[in-house]
């Protein structure tokens, strides 16, 4: 029997409304012999069964919620149904000949808290975010491995500070099958771009922008652009792309800025009107105010 999680008197409200997270602050009382990262259940004030999650003291966010009902125990088949379901949902971007790289899994919008899951053609690049996360990092990396078709490795970029929230140090390297080479090549939208999924930002690009990207080109024919946080140059390439006169990219980070100018020469984008400026970008945008 798991541990059981009871909430204070009128806290369980959000709980009832399919909130995914109990706060510390909202629970009462917390009872049987479990760790942290185990699964419990949690009640409301009156002993009510409310919903099961896993628990971690050393967070503010003492128990992460996977499931509202009772009769669905958290084990090695439950995963395996989440993470198809989340695979099942993003099959339209896995037919796409034009699209090779997207989330697969976003945490708790897959009721699947603390994992992310990028793909990257043939590499799926993975954060965990909490302890729940962490502690079936075994299982799921190797359900990953086996329910996404034509992967070749999965990578780990567990590099990021709300780990030290949950008690966990930064992790980034291997999980399954082969290293990513140093520079994946993927599609997006039919644009070409080279991602560092093992050092770059994020799990090595911004995939959250990919249907504003898509959206820029309508507002470019003719026009000069200024890409600010440039990046290694997404929206850069789209600009110029939609037919921009001119895109002037601003970044402070050497190495990203020089992945932005391969990235447009890439697309056969390099020899039309480009500028890249290195710099803080609020100290350039004073410097053409002064201009």
């Amino acid at each position: 029997m798991s541990g059981v999680v009871t909430l204070k008197r009128n806290r369980a409200k959000p709980v009832l409304q399919r909130h995914p997270w109990v706060f510390s602050g909202a629970i009462q009382r917390i009872e049987g012999e479990m760790a942290d990262g185990d699964v419990v259940d949690v009640r409301d004030a009156g002993g009510n069964w409310l919903a099961r999650g896993t628990l971690n003291r050393h967070s503010q966010i003492a128990v992460r919620l996977l499931t509202w009902r009772q009769d669905k125990p958290v084990d090695l088949a439950f995963w395996q149904r989440r993470i198809e379901r989340a695979i099942a949902a993003r099959q339209a971007l896995a037919g796409d000949p034009v699209t090779t790289a997207y989330r697969l899994v976003h945490a708790e919008s897959d009721y699947l808290p603390g994992l992310i899951v990028d793909r990257y053609g043939e590499w799926l690049v993975v954060q965990l975010l909490t302890l729940g996360a962490e502690r079936w990092k075994e299982p799921l990396v190797d359900l990953l491995a086996s329910l996404a078709d034509g992967v070749r490795g999965v990578y780990e970029r567990s590099d990021v500070d709300v780990r030290a929230k949950e008690g966990l140090p930064q992790r980034t390297g291997p999980l399954w099958g082969e290293e990513p080479p140093e520079l994946v090549e993927v599609l997006e939208n039919g644009h070409r771009f080279l991602v560092d999924v093992r050092q770059g930002h994020k799990t090595g690009f911004y995939l959250d922008q990919r249907e504003n990207r898509a959206r820029l080109p309508a507002f470019c024919d003719g026009a000069e652009v200024l890409d600010v946080f440039a990046y290694t140059g997404g929206f850069g390439v789209y600009a110029m792309g939609g037919g921009a006169s001119q895109v002037t990219l601003v970044e402070s980070s050497a190495p990203a800025l020089d992945l932005a100018r391969r990235n447009l020469a890439f697309n056969g984008l390099d020899r039309r009107g480009a500028e890249y400026v290195e710099g803080d970008v609020f100290s350039v945008l004073r410097g053409y105010r002064a201009q």
